[in-house]
Order: C-alpha cells, then sequence, then structure tokens
C-alpha cells in the first residue's frame, strides 16, 4: 500500500496512510466499495424476503430508545477534556442495540452485537459512536471488510454461510487472509450471549480525542447496571429483546464509557482493525456513564420511539472534527455507510445486471467489435444495428464517464446529520440540488462539468494553428448549404435546450480576457462597438474552478443545473424563479399580451436570455404558455391544491414533456434513421414488441426491455454530469441561417426579408410581436436551417455582438474547446473507439476542402475537434457525425437514466394523473396546436414538428408573393 501524509486541524499524520498514496485515490477506492455495499444490501434483500432493505449490518434491533443519558466522568482526566467531553458535563443519548448480521434472524444464531449511540451536544452539534460485542474486526481494511460481506450477502442456510466462507472468501483475498477473518469471526460467534445489556461492547477502530490524539473506545457493564443475565428460552427468535423489556421494567441499564489511549504503531495500530489494543498495554479509563433510565417498552410510546430509531442512520462521522474517526475502515464507513442508508431510505439505487447478461456480455461484445472493423454499426440490418448501440453504449458507459469534481478527501467531520427538506421529495429545486437526494450538490448549478475523455491541456498549442486562419478558410459560410429534411424550428429548438443544459461563467468587465493574434494580412478587429481597430481578437475568458497542486485550470463549474428542468424557463435560482410569477405566490408565468415581458433594454424576462433571437423567443413564448396551460388544467382538476404545488407539478409536466419531445421528436429528426427512431422511443416507451426484440434485449441488456422512466436512477458508476466533450459535440452553430423570410401563414404571403441581425438581442421582441407567434411558427416551420458541415458557420455569429463584446462565435469555439483540454479531433475519435485517422483523405475527399485542410495543418493530429467533426461524412440520414454520435448516445439516455424525477418519481403521485396524462400524450404538435390552433393544417402528417412544415402557396390564394 502506498503511503502519503495530509496534516489536519488535529495532527493525525504520523497514524493514518491512505491508500493509493493519497486521500482523493483513496476516495475513488471507497466509492467502488460503497456500490459493492449497495449490492449486498441487494442480495440480502432478495435473500431475506424483505419488502424494504436492511441495514448491510446489524439490521435486527432489540432495543431502541431515545432517552438515554451519557454523562461524563467529574474527575474526568485532564487529557481528556475537550469539546463536549467536560467533567460533569450531561447529555441526552439515543440507543440501538442490535444483532450484528445483515438478514434479520433468530437471536440464538451464532452472531456479534451492536450499540449505536448518538449523543446530542446542542442542535448544532452530535456524536455518534458504535461499537461491536469483540474487541477486533474481522477486516484489516476496507477492501476485506466489503470482500467478506459480499461472500457472505444472501446467506442464510448453514450450507451456504460455509460456501461463503470456505470458497467464495479465499477467492477473493487469499487463503491465508481468509483463514484469519474466519478465524476472528468464529472466535467472536463462538461466546452464549443471554443479555446483550451485560455485554461489552468495542469501537475496533481508532477515533481522534483532540489534543489527546488517538483512542478506540468500549462500552462495558457498569457495576450497578442490574443483575445478572438468566438463562432465557432460547426456542423464542426475540429472546434478547424480551429480556431487555423486562429487565428496563425493573432497573435502569448502565454502561461505562472507557477509552484506551494510543501507545505506538506496533500495538495499537490505527490502520489495521483486526489488532487488538490490549488492556495491559493500554488500560481502559473510564470517562463517562451511559444510562439507559427505567421504562415500560410496550408503550405505543416506546413503539414510536423504536421506529423513528430505525429511520435514523447512523454514521461514526456525525461528530466533530475534534473527534473524527480514523484509519482505513472508519474512512471508508463515511461514504459506504451513506450509500447504504442512501439506498435503505430509497434515496439512492442499485440495479443489478442479471447473470446471463453479463455471461454473454464479452462474446458478443468482442463479435461486434470484430466486426466493425469491417462493417459499421450503421451499415448492419435493422437489429444488428440496434444490438450493436446497445454494446457501444454499454463500452461507452463502462469506460467514458470521468468523474471531475474535486473529492471530499479526507472525509470530514458532519457535526449533525442533515435532513432532506420533504418538499424537495415532490419539486425539483430552483437550482438542481437534491435531485439525487443521497448527493444533494449532484448536478447542481456550479458543479462542476465531467469529462468523457481525459483532458489534454496543451498551452503550447492554444494559438496553433491561428484559429482565426481555422475559421476563414474551414468554417465560413460561402453559400448557404440547406439541412432539408428539418426546418428551422429544429435549430430553434437546440439552443433553447442547450441553454437549460450547460453554460460557463465568464469574467465580466475589466477581468481576465483571451487574446488570439490576428495572422498576418488578416486585417484588424474592432472588439466593442465603436472600439479601436486593434490586430488581436479579444473575449473574456472563463472562469475556472481552482485546483489543488499542479492541476493545470480545466475544470469549469456549470452556471445552469445539469439536469433536464426547465430552467431556461424558470430560471436557476429562487429569485429568478419567483420575479417570473404572477404576483402574490401565483402559479402561472408572467405574460405581457401572451408574450415575455421585457426589460427596460427590450431584452425578456426569463430564465436564461443570453444570445436571445427570434427563436429562442418563440420557444420560451410556447413553452411559458404551455406551463400556464398545465397550471389552469391542474388548478380546475384539483380546486385544493395550492398554487405553489400547482407551480412546481405544472414545472415537472413541462419538463418533462421537453424532456420526451427531444428524446423521440427532435433527435430522430436530426438523426433520422430507422435504427435511431427506434432507438429514441425505446429510450422513452420500451421497444418494439416483436420477439426478437424482446429476446435479444432480455439476453443482453434486459434493463432496456422498458422504457427509461420505468426503471430506477443509474448513474452507471460516475455521479451525474453534463460534460466538456457534449458540449463540444452540441457546437451546432451552422443550423442557424443568415437571412430569414417571415410570412403569415394564411395566405402564404411574404412579410418581410430579416437578416439574423434584425432579429436578435433587444430586436427580437419587437419582431415576434410584430409578426405573431403563429406566423413566426410558420415562417420557421416551412424553411431550413443550415447543415453541420464545414463551409456553412453563419456570418452573423462571425461579427456578434453580446455584453459589450463584438466576437467571432466560430473563433471562440474554437479557442475554447483547445483552452479546455478537450483533445483534438485524431485522438478525441481514438478516446471514443473509432480508428484514428492517418492521412487527410481518411477525413474527406472533397477537393477544396482536402487542400485547405493541408494547408491549415501540419499533420492531421493538429485538426480542430469541431473542423473534424464537421469534415466528417456522416451516416446515411444523419445531421451529425458519427464521432459527435458516440457522445450523443451515450449522454442522452444517461440525462433521462440519471434524473429521479425521470424514472423513479415519474409517476401520478409526483406528477398527478393528469400530469402523467398530458406528458404521455403530449408532444411538439399538441403543445403548437394548443396554442396556435391554426396551424393544424401546415403541420407535417407523418413526421414531428421538426421536418418542413406544408408552405402555403400565394397563388393558390390569388395573392401575390407580399402583403398588402
Amino acid at each position: 500500500m502506498a503511503e502519503t501524509e495530509r496534516h489536519t486541524p488535529y495532527e493525525t499524520a504520523q497514524y493514518e496512510r491512505y491508500e493509493g498514496g493519497s486521500p482523493e485515490a483513496e476516495r475513488l477506492v471507497f466509492e467502488h466499495l460503497a456500490r459493492e455495499i449497495m449490492k449486498v444490501q441487494v442480495a440480502n434483500r432478495r435473500a431475506s424476503g424483505a419488502p424494504d432493505y436492511e441495514r448491510v449490518v446489524h439490521a435486527k434491533a432489540a432495543l431502541g430508545v431515545e432517552n438515554a443519558r451519557l454523562r461524563f466522568a467529574d474527575d474526568l482526566p485532564a487529557a481528556l477534556r475537550s469539546g463536549f467531553a467536560q467533567p460533569g458535563a450531561d447529555y441526552p443519548a439515543t440507543v440501538r442495540l442490535s444483532n450484528a448480521s445483515g438478514m434479520r434472524g433468530p437471536d440464538g444464531a451464532p452472531d456479534l452485537h451492536g450499540i449505536a449511540v448518538r449523543v446530542q451536544v446542542t442542535g448544532d452539534e452530535s456524536h455518534d459512536l458504535m461499537a461491536t460485542s469483540f474487541p477486533v474486526s474481522h477486516a484489516r481494511d476496507a477492501r476485506e471488510f466489503v470482500a467478506f460481506a459480499k461472500a457472505m450477502a444472501g446467506a442464510r442456510t448453514p450450507l451456504q454461510k460455509a460456501f461463503g466462507l470456505f470458497v467464495k472468501l479465499p477467492l477473493a483475498v487469499g487463503l491465508g487472509t481468509a483463514n484469519r477473518m474466519r478465524r476472528n469471526v468464529q472466535a467472536a460467534t463462538r461466546h452464549t450471549v443471554n443479555s446483550l445489556a451485560r455485554e461489552t461492547y468495542w469501537s475496533r477502530g481508532a477515533i481522534l480525542w483532540a489534543e489527546a490524539g488517538p483512542v478506540r473506545y468500549l462500552f462495558r457493564p457498569a457495576a450497578s447496571g442490574g443483575s445478572a443475565a438468566p438463562h432465557p428460552d432460547r426456542r423464542d427468535p426475540d429472546f434478547l429483546r424480551g429480556e431487555l423489556t423486562r429487565r428496563l421494567s425493573r432497573d435502569d441499564i448502565a454502561f461505562d464509557l472507557c477509552v484506551q489511549r494510543w501507545v505506538d504503531e506496533r500495538r495499537t495500530p490505527v490502520e489495521d482493525g483486526s489488532v487488538e489494543w490490549e488492556d495491559a498495554i493500554t488500560p481502559p479509563i473510564v470517562v463517562a456513564r451511559l444510562t439507559i433510565p427505567r421504562q415500560d417498552l410496550t408503550t405505543a410510546e416506546a413503539g414510536s420511539a423504536e421506529r423513528r430509531i430505525e429511520e435514523l442512520s447512523f454514521n461514526p462521522w456525525y461528530t466533530t472534527d475534534a473527534f473524527r474517526p480514523l484509519g482505513n475502515i472508519n474512512r471508508a464507513r463515511k461514504i459506504a455507510y451513506q450509500a447504504s442508508s442512501a439506498q435503505r431510505h430509497d434515496i439512492r439505487f442499485t440495479t443489478l445486471e442479471p447473470a446471463r447478461n453479463r455471461v454473454l456480455d464479452v462474446p458478443v461484445a468482442y463479435v461486434f467489435r470484430v466486426l466493425n472493423r469491417v462493417v459499421p454499426w450503421h451499415r448492419l440490418p435493422l437489429e444488428a444495428s440496434l444490438l450493436n448501440l446497445v454494446f457501444l453504449r454499454k463500452v461507452l458507459r463502462r469506460l467514458n464517464l470521468i468523474d471531475t469534481e474535486v473529492p471530499e478527501a479526507p472525509p470530514k467531520a458532519e457535526p449533525v446529520p442533515v435532513a432532506v427538506d420533504e418538499r424537495l421529495r415532490t419539486s425539483r429545486s430552483y437550482d438542481g440540488t437534491y435531485n439525487d437526494l443521497s448527493a444533494p450538490q449532484m448536478g447542481a448549478v456550479g458543479a462542476a462539468f465531467g469529462r468523457n475523455l481525459k483532458p489534454q491541456y496543451r498551452p503550447d498549442l492554444f494559438d496553433t494553428p491561428n484559429p482565426v486562419t481555422v475559421s476563414r478558410q474551414l468554417l465560413t459560410r460561402e453559400s448557404f448549404v440547406p439541412a432539408t429534411s428539418l426546418n428551422v424550428l429544429a435549430a430553434a429548438w437546440i439552443q433553447f435546450q442547450v441553454h437549460d443544459w450547460v453554460n460557463h461563467r465568464r469574467y465580466g468587465e475589466g477581468g481576465k480576457t483571451v487574446e488570439v493574434p490576428l495572422p498576418p494580412g488578416g486585417g484588424t478587429w474592432s472588439n466593442s462597438p465603436g472600439g479601436p481597430q486593434e490586430n488581436v481578437m479579444r473575449f473574456a475568458e472563463n472562469e475556472g474552478v481552482e485546483l489543488p497542486g499542479d492541476q493545470p485550470p480545466i475544470l469549469f463549474g456549470n452556471t445552469a443545473s445539469h439536469w433536464w428542468d426547465g430552467s431556461e424557463v424558470y430560471g436557476g435560482d429562487e429569485a429568478t424563479a419567483k420575479q417570473l410569477r404572477e404576483p402574490e405566490g401565483g402559479a402561472r408565468l408572467l405574460l405581457d399580451g401572451g408574450h415575455i415581458p421585457i426589460d427596460r433594454s427590450g431584452i425578456p424576462i426569463t430564465g436564461f436570455k443570453d444570445n436571445w433571437w427570434m427563436g429562442l423567443s418563440a420557444m420560451h413564448t410556447l413553452f411559458a404558455r404551455e406551463h400556464n396551460a398545465v397550471c389552469d388544467a391542474l388548478r380546475a382538476e384539483y380546486p385544493s391544491m395550492s398554487e405553489d404545488r400547482i407551480y412546481h407539478t405544472a414545472r415537472l409536466v413541462v419538463s418533462a414533456l421537453i424532456a420526451k419531445i427531444h428524446t423521440v421528436e427532435w433527435t430522430p429528426a436530426i438523426l433520422a434513421t430507422k435504427a435511431l427512431d427506434i432507438g429514441m422511443h425505446t429510450n422513452w416507451e420500451g421497444p418494439p414488441r416483436n420477439w426478437l426484440n424482446q429476446l435479444g434485449l432480455w439476453l443482453l441488456e434486459s434493463h432496456a426491455l422498458t422504457g427509461i422512466p420505468k426503471t430506477l436512477p443509474d448513474h452507471h458508476g460516475a455521479p451525474y454530469s453534463l460534460t466538456e466533450d457534449f458540449v463540444t459535440v452540441y457546437r451546432m452553430h451552422p443550423l442557424i441561417p443568415d437571412d430569414y423570410e417571415l410570412r403569415e401563414h394564411h395566405f402564404g404571403q411574404r412579410l418581410e426579408t430579416v437578416g439574423f441581425n434584425d432579429i436578435q438581442g433587444g430586436a427580437a421582441e419587437s419582431q415576434i410581436r410584430k409578426t405573431g407567434l403563429a406566423n413566426t411558427l410558420y415562417s420557421f416551420g416551412i424553411a431550413h436551417p443550415g447543415a453541420i458541415t464545414l463551409h456553412n458557420y453563419p456570418k452573423s455569429l462571425q461579427h456578434f455582438q453580446r455584453e459589450g463584446e463584438i466576437i467571432d462565435l466560430s473563433v471562440v469555439d474554437l479557442v475554447r474547446t483547445r483552452r479546455r483540454g478537450v483533445p483534438r479531433y485524431n485522438d478525441f475519435r481514438a478516446g471514443l473507439h473509432k480508428d484514428r485517422i492517418r492521412r487527410f483523405e481518411d477525413l474527406t475527399r472533397e477537393p477544396e476542402t482536402l487542400a485547405r485542410l493541408k494547408e491549415v495543418y501540419r499533420t492531421v493530429d493538429e485538426i480542430d475537434t469541431v473542423v473534424g467533426l464537421f469534415a466528417e461524412n456522416p451516416p446515411t440520414g444523419f445531421g451529425f457525425s458519427d464521432t459527435a454520435f458516440r457522445v450523443f448516445i451515450l449522454m442522452a439516455t444517461r440525462r433521462l437514466q440519471s434524473d429521479r424525477f425521470l424514472t423513479v418519481d415519474y409517476r401520478p403521485e409526483i406528477y398527478t394523473p393528469l400530469g402523467m396524462d398530458w406528458v404521455e400524450k403530449g408532444g411538439m404538435k399538441s403543445v403548437v396546436l394548443r396554442h396556435c390552433p391554426e396551424l393544424a393544417s401546415l403541420m407535417p402528417r407523418e413526421a414531428s414538428a421538426f421536418a418542413p412544415w406544408r408552405p402555403v402557396s400565394p397563388a393558390a390564394n390569388g395573392g401575390s408573393d407580399d402583403a398588402g
């Protein structure tokens, strides 16, 4: 085991050694072990037949009381006086006594026993003390502990337990270690227990005792702790509980809390839980007395207290920094106990892969890997291509989800456990917190972007080749190339979605800037309206997240939440969200004559308004109206529902409807193949009901047999976040046309022709009000967006004004991607399990493009990611490249699968029956027609609302092409 030293406010470096060489490396090990513990919990639940998850250990309680007291000794030694440990200090305590097994069984079965004590010092400070009825652990460290738990998972019969101890355990840890662990367990369980009140309980792991350093503690029966234990009737499966009930009806139960002080690493090790701290070496010192007062445990009041205690989660890390746990097993206990408790309380989930899927996974994946060297997935027959995609996604989930959040390492003490706000169980928070109730900050505003590929930070290549040259030679639109299978609503939609998903914070005026030199002969550039002509392009730098050590500055926080929560409509914080609602806490969103209200600058007052233009305005207007329609329907259906509940339910409904539209309508429109149409509908609805699909998924990926909304949340081994690579593949600015023809939908007459700059920023709102929402949707519905390819970047975005800057957005795209450490195109391909290109001709055969690529880049390894993605020849029907699609297929399901409001809490109890029906029957067409019913005859019959609409011919109506 590698070793390192870290200092804490109380010096522990001389006692603790971190596995893997650092707290951060050890944390990764513990996260894996926590997931394994959750699997043990599932196995125990299945074996026991219990309707709910039990604790991983100490499942069966014999006693739970809330009225105990812990009083420190009047003569507490001076060296041990610190924090809450003061002479005569007296605190209320909650006590739980239990068997140690992870499954409930008869009290007479061989087992250890345990005590858990929560000492409540103040409302802001508590200390959990946990001990077991044997002085040492069977496990030296957390790895051994989890290996033993896995070996014994689900074992109920003597034969199953013997198989676990003598076969599974040696295979996991080796014969010598297994023998030592087995001897410890057998010695511990050989002891006959007649009363839990007369047992001694040892912490078995060390804790810090402030300046006194490490100690182990134990609870031993006090001399005045009552009579000796009688000989119980061992045929009674609950005799220990009965004995405690009878004992407490007559007497108090008392334990002395004793501590053993650290001597040296050899005789009193901190890291090795399997070594006893012997009394002869470090005699126990009495520091306090725990008293459970005489009481009647058969009353309703006592029963209620016991039920409350069973809902508690004890964790030795519920303490202060001065008394924090020490050692490998203890450090692992924080994350492992939190994971186990979260699963027990149904706020964290484990989905086990069936054995048949695991067995067939390796050979079938190998077959597809070999096959794809000859035939890519999109050229296979339909059924084979669908299974190929299933296995491609499994590979990507296993290898391309990288957690970038700075972990809590070493673990920190928590003075009190934090309870979940009950309102957040049924409502999305304003800022994305508590979507995962077990990890409140996961995916919230400010959470870091993850990675699908290991970042490559190359400051020496930030300006190589010059990004202005790249833009002008390879990206600039020379003539508009349309995407004829789509309409401009598809372009507006994806920007509407991206604004919900991702936003990097930029430094404000006077903050850090990026300077890009113009190439020789490249002219000059004005970086602000009316500013001087310069030989550099200058724009605001992104604000990064501070990283420890010498790590490169390539971690960035998302100023939007990572969840699919409609934050572009509702806002990403409580103040914004409330500002957008009708006065006096009304449920509806504010609208001005059916349009988004505007501020003094003419910019709308909405959740996210950067880069505003008429297409975004149409989407925001449409879904603000949709929210209000849902509110009205809920109010009519459920008249007793409060306005606040109506608002939050409507937000759930609208956000889920947006997610569904993107999944089953927008995506199949831009990836127009039969395989993707089936695949995306499978994500939401489940697979087609034919025997071949059903059999194939049952054998190979049974979790896909239902739509994702019918499954449990699954983060696939990495905390949920959107990624920098995801941001890169969603750079789809070529979809935006430079020119727009606005027409009225009754007679098809042209109203006016405008450029993008005429309908962006403050001009967008006056234009949409003049044109009307129905005419705007019609005009965009009959027009094509640009194709996502080289030489098709909108010129209007190459001279784009925002927040006092004039920027070339194509240059910004290139620079941002480089500076954020996203690998260049060839490494990007390879990281997504595609063959590297060896020459420029492998990317394109178009002569002019090929010549420019060779002129701009010295080697294929220099090609910018965005350029390579645009240059690829996509699969037939695809609107973007197969390489980009690989990030897409990974993240498209992840956005649904990780979100509890789109999985386990996508149910009538949360959404209401009306809300569920609204989502299930709704789609983009129904949204448009609810608010613009006059467009019904113009929308595609057999395609989504993002396919080209039917244009009305002015000649057919006896009119000219111009209105008036």
